[in-house]
């Protein structure tokens, strides 16, 4: 395998990289470039993050969980490149000088890769922005004192890249080997499909932000592996007047942005998903991949009645979403099948989701529900409501819909409906909650819709004194 990529300006050639070396480790250990740090190493902490730019986006990512595969055709800025050929920083670095937003320095590099981001992008949501990036020295104040400072500053010029695909990279260097190699690189889903039939053992890397924590982690070795990153055929976004389809290689991050006016709770959620690092990486076709029972999109597209898009070879089929998760670990995947796309039924909006979590920002679900309700003339006409964090896979309660369905929309009617949790779920302790935590914290879920479709303020984020 030969990569080729652009690094702070300049053409990088690698052949036969190892393909789980991360790009974090390269830059301190191979080139020296010791700016970008090592926090948390699991893409929690935000002290390595880089400036990102390929045909779809200029982005900030983890670079302790990005593989040097994946970097194929992109360029890539470090803190060490942010700055102006002739040494004059960057707005965003000039802004946190000025005002103080560094103390230590350890977080720093990674802060001023997502400011620069954001200002490249003309984005000014700091507050989600930086919720990826962990200041334990000055607090935020100073860092969102620098980014609004810098933000009416003109656009860094010298940060733009060549156009994609970069005309530094000849044709013949496109990351992928003989398909019979152990690891590849598929340009279309029909190549993916071809290596992955026959080697229903290879690891599918798409964002790496979960397998990524097998390797630092772990420290497993994956012998076999397929990037999925340049499956452009894969991360195709359609409609029809039916249906919204998403490929399995839509970002977490585009597929907010589609469902930000079809679905707002949905997408309002998904501000929540991670940080801005991991959903500029992480796929919906992982996130439903990987079975977690606490993942955060599988309940709420139950909840809309999504239906899976599978592929094994040449031959297709399409489940209903909820009949992929068969018991925690398991899903109903033959080997050498994937996760070719999920769609959703175009539908009024009368989706709610709310998730549950330690934090309000960048952790993971205790509960997740979704709440997809319909409600005509006073009276429960359908209800399709689904968990995560219940079971030991994402799950619709039943009973609760069945003690719905048909009945006035009332107080009564709710009180009569909370009950029915107990029939369908059954849910443990953990860490993140107790059972009985996570039971009533369902219950009150299903008054928080009710209340909401009352007009009643439910929100905490709206109290005021």
């Amino acid at each position: 395998m030969e990569i080729a990529f652009l690094l702070n300006g300049e053409t990088v050639r690698l052949t036969n990289p190892e393909p789980t070396q991360t790009l974090l480790d390269w830059l301190r250990n191979e080139r020296g470039l010791t700016g970008t740090k090592e926090g948390c190493n699991e893409g929690d902490c935000g002290a390595c993050s880089v400036m990102v730019t390929d045909q779809t986006q200029t982005a900030a990512l983890n670079a302790c969980i990005l593989f040097l595969p994946q970097l194929h055709g992109k360029a890539i800025r470090t803190v060490e490149g942010i700055a102006s050929p002739d040494g004059t920083p960057h707005p965003v670095q000039q802004a946190m000088i000025d005002l103080h937003g560094s103390q230590c320095g350890f977080c720093t590099p990674g802060f001023i890769a997502s400011m620069a981001v954001a200002h490249h992008n003309g984005t000014t949501d700091y507050d989600d922005q930086l919720a990826g990036n962990l200041c334990r020295c000055t607090g935020y104040a100073p860092i969102i004192k620098a980014a609004k400072t810098a933000e009416h500053a003109p656009k860094a010029t010298w940060l733009d890249s060549a156009p994609f695909i970069l005309p530094e990279i000849p044709a013949d260097l496109r990351g992928q080997p003989a398909p019979a190699g152990p690891v590849c690189a598929p340009q279309t889903g029909d190549e993916l499909a071809a290596f992955y039939a026959d080697n229903p053992d290879a690891t599918l890397i798409a964002g790496a932000t979960d397998v990524g924590l097998w390797v630092t982690k772990q420290l497993r070795t994956l012998p076999k592996i397929a990037f999925l990153n340049q499956v452009s055929d894969l991360a195709d976004i359609s409609e029809t007047d039916a249906s919204i389809r998403f490929g399995a290689m839509v970002s977490i991050a585009n597929l907010k942005d589609a469902l930000a006016t079809r679905h707002p709770s949905f997408a309002e959620m998904l501000r929540r998903f991670a940080s801005a690092q991991v959903r500029a990486s992480a796929t919906i076709g992982g996130n439903i991949a990987n079975g977690s029972p606490i993942g955060d999109t599988p309940p709420a597209l139950i909840a809309l009645g999504a239906t899976l898009h599978l592929r094994r070879g040449e031959k297709r089929r399409e489940i209903p979403l909820q009949d992929f998760f068969l018991d925690y670990g398991k899903q109903d995947r033959q080997p050498g099948e994937f996760i070719e796309a999920i769609s959703i039924p175009r539908q009024p909006d009368r989706l709610r989701v709310y998730k549950l979590s330690k934090r309000f920002d960048q952790d993971i679900s205790a509960v997740l529900g979704a709440f997809n309700i319909t409600v005509e003339n006073d009276i429960v006409t359908a209800a399709r409501i689904a968990f995560g964090g219940m079971a030991g896979i994402p799950k619709r309660a039943t009973h609760v819909e069945r003690a719905l369905i048909g009945a006035a929309w009332t107080e009564a009617t709710i009180k009569q409906a909370v009950g029915a949790f107990a029939q369908d779920f059954t849910p443990l302790s953990d860490m993140r909650a107790s059972a009985s935590y996570r039971l009533e914290t369902a219950q009150n879920m299903l008054w928080r819709v009710w209340h909401e479709d009352q007009g009643h303020a439910t929100s905490v984020l709206e109290v005021t004194s």
